[in-house]
């Protein structure tokens, strides 16, 4: 009877994981993706507004209620995914990256249902991760995340050379500009941390216009660092890509792969009758 009942419900959670986290897509598993994107757009929705009215609270509180969902049947079935079915996986997946940002996504419900608990401003804020979400549901969005992960040490090198660049770039222009700026009668660049965020803004590209050089030192700066930060922002943006291509191949292969065994075990359930 046990094993009965322990075959029945890790059938039950096969299905459940067949729903949130699908190796072939199905009806159910679709219709699950709809109406949680729904659930995130709509617990999103009342961000938009200083003003809050029922309809966004109810808004608020079924969003909530379709993630505390969603949370319980990741949980529950984080051990099919993780392939060790023990009770240290249901334990540790709280604290997994994602497990913590569907969390965070939920505790504004606090709030919603008590609202003399003082976490107002925090609680709004802990919505926005509710967008987050939305990487569950977007298989591009998942491959992305995925070519992150593998790619984390270039990336990381990359982000490294660029706060250098960035530092180095406002050290020199915090020094070599010294023209008193004739709207303010002061510096250009009246401490470091204006030099550096010009430096960022223009290694990033952005340009905002707001603090620029006078000085014909300060303009070499600027046209030798934008040309630098234009190959520096180039170089993540190439890593991801062919990332992204490499890993769309892969998936494609595991699928044709998949696919052929399906057909071959269709096959050898019916034997030829020769």
């Amino acid at each position: 009877m046990k094993n009965k009942a322990k075959a029945k419900a890790k059938k039950t959670l096969e299905k459940m994981n067949n729903v949130v986290e699908p190796e072939n897509y199905n009806i159910i598993a679709q219709l699950y993706d709809v109406i949680m994107i729904i659930a995130i757009f709509i617990g999103v929705i009342p961000l938009m507004f200083r003003t809050q009215t029922t309809l966004f609270w109810w808004f608020d509180l079924i969003s909530c209620i379709c993630f505390i969902i969603d949370y319980l049947i990741r949980w529950s079935t984080y051990g099919i995914r993780s392939k060790k079915n023990d009770w240290f996986n249901y334990i540790t997946y709280p604290l997994t990256p994602m497990a913590i940002i569907d969390l965070l996504s939920i505790l504004p419900t606090i709030n919603l249902l008590a609202p003399t608990f003082k976490l107002a401003r925090f609680s709004r804020l802990l919505r926005l991760l509710r967008i987050v979400k939305i990487i569950h549901y977007f298989e591009s969005l998942e491959i992305i995340i995925e070519v992150i992960k593998k790619q984390k040490k270039v990336l990381l090198t990359v982000l490294t050379l660029a706060i250098f660049y960035t530092f180095i770039t406002a050290l020199i222009m915090f020094n070599g500009e010294e023209e008193i700026n004739p709207s303010t009668g002061k510096y250009l660049f009246d401490d470091f941390f204006d030099a550096f965020y010009w430096a960022a803004c223009t290694l990033t590209t952005v340009g905002y216009g707001d603090l620029y050089p006078i000085s014909d030192t300060g303009r070499f700066i600027s046209i030798v660092s934008s040309f630098v930060g234009i190959a520096i922002i180039a170089l993540p943006s190439g890593v991801i890509t062919a990332g992204y291509l490499d890993e769309l191949r892969k998936r494609e292969t595991a699928l044709n792969n998949n696919h052929e065994n399906q057909i071959d075990n269709s096959f050898s359930k019916y034997p030829s009758k020769r």
